[in-house]
């Protein structure tokens, strides 16, 4: 039998007890920066931090990456803006000025406001105050057409054969109120007169246009009082430029109720000529050919010296003639689209000569 009492077990290596983990050591990168990995305890804010940072930190890969997608957006986005157009800038320009932007503001050199420019509504609105509708009285009866305001003062154009023979005018505006008006000049080559209110002021006149832009296609709006229906409005498209027009020169060539002495007729159309045929009854054998725009705006009788506009709300031409096909029963059947207007440069070029009494 073995005696084991002596022997004394094999001693064990001593291996001091291990924290869980590892302390947490600060991680220092720059001076007054510091990073506690792991959420470790972050110290507060020192009370006086310094005014600015000795040297700007050193930005991560990731950080760098970043700020370069960021420049190159802002880039497209530059990019894209310049694209749109000064449109755009315009706006931008005017929502970030101090001034406020409104619809209604006028558009440079015409009447129509910005936000109704190219709407017959808009046209109408504006110019409708420049239209008046001119009675004249003649020892052969009382005729009916209409003018357009080019003074504040109450100078107003229309046609030779609207007032050729008057004893009398009476013009009434699109407020109603009724004037008396003068003969200022006549000039019967081109069918055009020059007429003037007795005491009239602060009236709104219409403004004249180019009628050498004209193009034919383009919108146009007729204005006028067919009929005795003050301030009718019309409108259609210029049909066709240069047309060739003969009208009678005086009232002694006009119709045939005033050759036979009897009462004007608002219904008949003021006779006219085109292409050898006779329109509207006799031109008499006193005459005058002009160049006219043409248009199927409608226009009928009483619309002569109206004005015919464009989309701008400027005057283009005065509406002149129109022709009108008879019925059976010897009146007529109304527009079918034929009128005609002398230009308005025409009118532009004669008014010095018709302030100063014209060819009458």
């Amino acid at each position: 039998m073995t005696d084991f009492q002596d022997q004394q077990p094999p001693q064990q290596p001593y291996y001091p007890p291990q924290p869980p983990y590892a302390p947490t050591q600060p991680i220092t990168t720059e001076p007054g920066t510091t990073i506690w990995p792991s959420g470790g305890h972050v110290p507060p804010p020192p009370a006086d931090p310094p005014v600015a940072a000795a040297a700007p930190a050193a930005a991560a890969p990731g950080s760098r990456r970043r700020a370069k997608r960021g420049v190159g957006l802002l880039a497209a986005v530059a990019i894209a803006a310049a694209a749109v157009g000064g449109g755009t800038a315009t706006l931008v320009q005017q929502l970030s000025s101090d001034s406020p932007v409104t619809a209604s503001s006028v558009v440079n050199g015409t009447n129509v406001s910005a936000s109704s420019v190219g709407t017959v509504a808009g046209v109408a609105q504006a110019v409708s105050p420049s239209i008046v509708e001119i009675s004249a009285s003649s020892n052969a009866g009382k005729s009916t057409g209409s003018g357009v305001i080019i003074t504040s003062d109450g100078e107003i154009v229309t046609n030779n054969h609207v007032i050729s023979g008057a004893s009398s005018i009476s013009v009434q505006l699109s407020d109603g109120k009724t004037y008396e008006a003068e003969v200022v000049g006549t000039d019967p080559d081109k069918d055009l007169a020059l007429i003037k209110l007795q005491g009239a002021s602060g009236l709104k006149a219409a403004t004249l246009g180019d009628s050498s832009k004209v193009k034919v296609g383009e919108e146009v709006v007729a204005i006028g009082s067919p009929e005795g229906l003050t301030g009718t409005v019309t409108s259609g498209i210029v049909s066709a430029l240069d047309r060739d027009v003969t009208v009678a020169k005086d009232d002694d060539g006009g119709s045939q109720d005033q050759q036979q002495g009897q009462q004007y007729d608002p219904r008949q159309g003021w006779p006219f000529e085109f292409g050898g045929q006779q329109f509207n009854g006799d031109t008499g054998t006193s005459k005058t050919t002009y160049k006219a725009i043409q248009t199927d705006a409608s226009l009928n009788p009483g619309n002569s010296g109206g004005a015919l506009i464009n989309m701008k709300g400027e005057i283009i031409g005065i509406n002149s003639a129109m022709y009108s096909p008879s019925s059976s029963n010897g009146s007529t059947a109304g527009s079918v689209g034929l009128g005609f207007a002398i230009p308005v440069d025409t009118v532009k070029a004669d008014l010095d000569s018709l302030r100063a009494g014209g060819d009458s």
